[in-house]
Order: structure tokens, then C-alpha cells, then sequence
């Protein structure tokens, strides 16, 4: 079945440096967009911030807001990484914490090819949910934001802050036409499979330490060495 085979979800994210859109991809990731659309009913990303930008790599946000205190977020949700969606450029992905099942209201986009967060045999991945259909330039303007240590985040936060002013679901999710009659690629067979029930776990700390794999903290995708 094509991604275009039915209306596709889309949502607008409005930052103070411009608006992307997002298409979501129910279909390989139901778990993890209706936990995103949840957050985005709720109101929950207005007025947060990308308070982890890294140039090549990720714009990571939705889960601090602009006075860089955490935001209440619901419990988290199973680990869909093993979807078959990969961790390309313009593609977006719900951030963890170190363990495979912390994902909860943080989200980031993929600047770069990002094969280091997709899960392989022996590791968990980051789950991909969705991908840029317009916009893709604010999003690489973001990208390249100067950062450094801003309230209680060490590195990688724009030092400019980029709010997020809004989320919202579009009326009109028709499909772009560049979009339409792309075929969804096959789970991998050799991807864990995705548990029944989310753990019981605590809300990631917003702590952001560069890792590799499953030992990166903080709700956060793995820096590739």
C-alpha cells in the first residue's frame, strides 16, 4: 500500500525563525503518532523551545520550555523503531532517554542521513513517525543557529532561542503530489520486535550529554563518533 493510498496526516510546527510541515506516517508508527498528535491537541509544544541544535545531525525540541524548565509529559510509549523507516534527512523521530521505551513528548528532525539511530540486530533505534514536506529550509536554518551552554543546558542549545510557537493539525492533510505513490519500505526482519505495553518509567531529564547508542541520556538520539 502507498503512503498516499489515504489522507495523510500533517501538521504545521510555527517557530519564531519560520514553519515546516510535517506528514506523519500512521501507518508504520500508529503508537507513536498518536502519541505526538495527543501532545499537539493538548497544546503541549507551544512556547517550547529546540533547546538541542546540532549542525549535519539533529533540531531536537518540544520538551523545554523558553524559561528552559521541562515540561510535564505523560507516561512514555513503546519503541516503534523497528517500522521499517529509516532515519534519513528530513525525517522525524520521537527522542529518549538510554532506555529503548522512554520516548514520551520530545521530538526531533533529522538534518543529515542519519544510520546510527536506526535499530539494528543487537541495539534498539530511535523511532522514525513522520518526514518534512514543507519547509525543510527553516529547518536547516535552525540547524545552523549558534549554540552553546543557555540556563541549565550545557551545549547545544541556540544561543537565540528558537520557540516553538505552535503545533497544529491541518485541516487540508491531502498528500503533496511528491509524496503520493512512494511505497512505505518493509519492516526489517531482523528489527526487535515492538513490546505489547510501555514500561513504567520516569520523565527524561533534559540533561543533554552527547552518547553513542543506547548509553545517551536525556531524551536525546545518540552524537554519532
Amino acid at each position: 500500500m502507498s503512503i498516499g493510498a489515504a489522507a495523510a496526516e500533517r501538521v504545521r510546527v510555527t517557530t519564531n525563525l519560520g514553519a515546516f510541515v510535517i506528514e506523519l506516517q500512521r501507518d508504520r508508527a500508529p503508537l507513536t503518532v498518536e502519541n505526538f498528535l495527543n501532545y499537539v491537541r493538548a497544546g503541549h509544544y507551544t512556547n517550547t523551545i529546540f533547546h538541542r541544535v546540532i549542525a549535519s545531525f539533529v533540531i531536537q525540541g518540544g520538551g523545554v520550555d523558553i524559561d528552559y524548565k521541562p515540561k510535564i509529559s505523560q507516561k512514555p510509549i513503546p519503541n516503534e523503531s523497528g517500522n521499517g523507516l529509516k532515519n534519513l534527512r528530513g525525517t522525524v523521530g520521537l527522542a529518549r532517554a538510554a532506555g529503548p521505551h522512554t520516548g514520551d513528548c520530545q521530538f526531533y528532525v533529522n538534518v543529515a542521513d542519519n544510520a546510527d539511530l536506526d535499530p539494528l540486530p543487537t541495539r534498539w533505534g530511535y523511532a522514525v513517525f513522520g518526514k518534512v514536506v514543507e519547509g525543510m529550509e527553516v529547518v536547516d536554518r535552525i540547524s545552523i543557529s549558534p549554540t552553546g551552554a543557555a540556563g541549565p543546558l550545557k551545549g547545544d542549545a541556540p544561543l537565540q532561542q528558537v520557540i516553538i510557537q505552535k503545533v497544529e493539525l491541518l485541516a487540508d492533510s491531502s498528500a503533496p503530489a511528491a509524496s503520493k505513490g512512494t511505497a512505505a519500505e518493509p519492516p526489517p526482519a531482523d528489527a526487535p520486535a515492538n513490546p505489547a505495553a510501555p514500561p513504567a518509567g520516569a520523565t527524561p531529564s533534559p540533561a543533554l550529554p552527547s552518547g553513542s547508542g543506547d548509553a545517551a541520556a536525556g531524551a536525546t538520539p545518540p552524537k554519532p563518533q
